[in-house]
């Protein structure tokens, strides 16, 4: 469990309630240990996806496959009925439909009163990042219900050779998260991934209005950021959709769930022209300290 502290006093006022991960024991058995945990957006989430829970495309090569499972609220036992959950994948020669309007590998549907949810598809592959890194087959889940933190979180494979190699699929967050291919006697082969929903952090939306728009790079001149919101969190514009970024405190947010050692920050400054700084700074792959400086006029 991860326990952040807030000043109320700071310039980005935050409405805060309890964090989530507790264990406690009802008479008859140990109930609270079912937190999910989030991984990486990644860059190839689109929002509004159709309303479908089967998104097989005929004629396409893939091996078929059955997501199902249960969301519940955070006892862990109590259903949470009309989740909402949006999946993402890649097809079978590992591209994603960034532009199409028929969002290929993409759909939407609603848990039930029982909190059950399904979907068909095919089972995604494991793909080059370009830089001769392969990711391993992974699902994207995002799922939103009320009064619960929304969850980004990524499905992984047992017996995928690439996942000890990729710093997201190995980390030790991932391993409830790493799943079993079942190959049943009807034929169907299936996953089940059942969640426990977490409660959030939520940023006044007059502050969050005054962070998003435009902003100008001052240490490079070529560079820019291109700030919005979306269900009530941060993101920078990509070329998919956008990178989310969760409040951290101090005037800061910071991309979710990196690996060990690397991370993105954005360092927000009110200057007293009116004008917004912000401040990047990230690690990644080269482990290199890199900062960037953005400002927004008023």
């Amino acid at each position: 469990m991860q326990r952040r502290e807030f000043i109320k006093t700071t310039t980005m006022q935050v409405a805060a309630v309890s964090a989530y991960g507790f264990i406690r024991l009802d008479g008859n058995q140990f109930v609270g240990d079912c937190e999910t945990t989030t991984d990486i957006l990644g860059p190839f989430y689109r929002p509004d996806a159709p309303v479908r829970s089967n998104l097989a495309i005929s004629g396409d090569a893939g091996e078929p496959i059955e997501l199902s499972g249960l969301i519940r609220h955070k006892d862990c036992i109590t259903p949470y009925k009309n989740a909402k959950i949006e999946l993402w994948h890649c097809d079978s020669k590992g591209k994603y439909d960034n532009q199409s309007n028929e969002y290929r590998y993409r759909g939407t549907t609603y848990s039930n009163e029982k909190g059950y949810y399904s979907f068909q598809t095919i089972l995604p592959v494991p793909y080059d990042t370009g830089d001769g890194n392969m990711r391993p087959a992974h699902f994207h889940l995002m799922i939103t219900a009320v009064g619960y933190q929304p969850l980004v979180t990524q499905l992984y494979f047992n017996g995928d050779p690439h996942i000890k190699k990729d710093p997201y699929a190995s980390a030790p967050t991932a391993i409830k998260r790493t799943l079993d291919v079942q190959k049943l006697k009807t034929g169907i082969t299936k996953v089940t991934y059942n969640v426990g929903m977490s409660e959030l952090l939520h940023l006044e939306a007059a502050t969050l209005d005054r962070l998003v728009g435009h902003y100008s790079g001052v240490t490079n001149k070529k560079n820019t950021m291109d700030l919005f919101k979306y269900n009530q969190s941060l993101w920078m514009k990509n070329e998919a959709f956008g990178n989310k970024f969760e409040y951290a405190g101090n005037n800061t947010f910071e991309e979710a769930d990196n690996p060990k050692d690397w991370y993105w920050k954005l360092e927000f400054e009110f200057l007293a022209s009116g004008a917004i700084q912000i401040t990047e700074r990230y690690v990644d792959s080269d482990t290199a300290k890199k900062v960037n400086v953005y400002l927004k006029d008023k």
